[in-house]
């Protein structure tokens, strides 16, 4: 009888959620190998249930998307599941699904990534069925047509329904014009329909190879043999034959300017504020990460206390640090009724002035830190954890300090430090801001917020 995951996944879940168990988190030992086409291989064993899981980055990304086909690297993502090897995409999916395991595939800006966890006994499976997907997809002219249209049709229905996962699109595209980043790395409606069965396949030959291959494997296995069938089946994959994009950073914005996104008939207004933060590798990241958590990053934040538990103007307010390999927004998100757009906005911008203006208490300060080092070990129990940890850690070239030191930096932040850390939220006369609303009921009392450009929600780009 084959074991759940779902079983070993309880199981797991009753260990690591002992307090006494998890304080002191700090990175188990792993071994970092470099294949001969320059793959790196990092392996952590972890007997603790038999499970394997792994997590395989390829650099490059969205920003290697050619101009004007946006969208290429996750698409091509989806292909990846969509048959592979010897398998269609049928008896691919049912070849996961008939071991109890889980593969899925998705990208970013900065690297394609496979994520795999199957029982130790399949690790040979697993393996081959990862290979394949990233070695030989099939690229099948059917399934392309299918996913490229599945995923025009997604987008037209998010802009057609709850726009909430749209909106920080529209702010990146926004705040980043010209920039790499204000391309919008699932694509668009235009972008989508430009990409061919025949430029997936240039794309794929040319910027995906083993060279930018980082794969970490963690779990229940011993290392030697693991590293063994990690060369077979990865060392021989070919190198990329164009270069990496190099992006630089963006200036933060000085003055306000506003994207008015006119949704006509909505019942309510979204809102995205922002400007230009810090990125994955800032040295003061432990003190920015206490101000994020005071100001919009949990329940009790200035934000969501002031437009959802005092004023009742929105069911939930955030801030994010939204944290890339050059600085990513800064930006505050919400939503209210249409006729309540402005006294939300204000309070949100109210709020953001308090941060910058009040100091930050010795009491906020040890409930922050409090908090942050109560979330932390729960992110770095099961495998799968693990493994993009290290995939992650590999991708930005940072040290296993970034795990080990960080409760201690965490708790070593001091108030100057918090203090300055404030800064990574701008100023709110430098505001970025993006709404989603019906325009005729809102145009003309949002002017005062800055010079308003104007699209239709149904135009097919994120930017005007």
């Amino acid at each position: 009888m084959r074991l759940s995951l779902h079983v070993l996944f309880f199981a797991t879940a009753l260990v690591s959620s002992n307090p006494a168990l998890s304080a002191g988190k700090t990175m188990p030992e792993f071994e970092r190998a470099v294949l001969p086409n320059g793959a790196e291989v990092f392996l952590m064993e972890k007997h603790d249930v038999p499970l394997i899981a792994i997590n395989a980055l390829v650099r490059g990304g969205s920003l290697s998307d050619p101009e004007g086909q946006e969208g290429t690297a996750s698409l091509l993502s989806d292909m990846m599941q969509k048959g592979a090897g010897k398998r269609d995409a049928k008896t691919f999916a049912e070849t996961v699904d008939g071991a109890g395991g889980r593969l899925t595939t998705a990208s970013g800006f900065s690297a394609l990534e496979l994520s795999a966890e199957f029982l130790s006994r399949d690790a040979d499976l697993m393996i081959e069925l990862a290979a394949d997907a990233l070695q030989r997809p099939r690229l099948d002219a059917a399934e392309f047509e299918k996913a490229r249209t599945f995923a025009i049709q997604s987008l037209a229905a998010g802009k057609d329904g709850d726009p909430r996962g749209l909106i920080s699109e529209y702010g990146y595209a926004f705040l980043y014009k010209n920039h790499p980043y204000g391309r919008p790395s699932i694509g668009d409606e235009t972008s989508l329909k430009n990409i061919t069965l025949a430029s997936l396949g240039d794309y794929y030959r040319s910027r995906v190879g083993g060279d930018r291959l980082i794969i970490s494997v963690v779990g229940d296995f011993k290392t030697s043999e693991m590293k063994a069938k990690i060369e077979k089946a990865f060392g021989n994959w070919g190198k990329a034959t164009s270069e990496l994009p190099v992006i630089t950073a963006k200036q933060k914005e000085t003055g306000r300017r506003v994207l008015l996104v006119d949704k006509p008939g909505a019942t309510q207004t979204y809102f995205w504020l922002g400007n230009v933060g810090v990125n994955r590798t800032d040295p003061e990241l432990p003190a920015q990460e206490l101000v994020d958590t005071l100001f919009g990053g949990r329940f009790t934040s200035m934000l969501n206390t002031e437009l959802r538990i005092k004023s009742g103007l929105s069911y939930g307010a955030r801030s994010s640090l939204d944290r890339l390999a050059q600085a990513g927004p800064a930006n505050i998100s919400s939503f209210t009724r249409t006729d309540a757009t402005v006294q939300a906005i204000d309070l949100a911008i109210a709020t953001l002035d308090r941060l910058h203006k009040e100091p930050i208490t010795a009491e906020m300060q040890e409930s922050a830190k409090n908090y942050v080092l109560g979330q932390f070990p729960p992110t770095l129990e099961t495998g799968p954890q693990m493994a993009d940890k290290l995939g992650e850690l590999a991708l930005y070239r940072l040290g296993r300090d970034d795990v080990d030191e960080y409760a201690a930096r965490i708790r070593a932040a001091s108030s100057e430090q918090i203090a300055k850390a404030v800064n990574a939220y701008p100023q709110s006369a430098d505001l970025v801001i993006v709404l989603i609303g019906d325009a005729s009921k809102i145009r003309d009392s949002i002017k005062k917020y800055g010079p308003v450009t104007e699209m239709k929600m149904s135009d097919p780009r994120f930017s005007p």
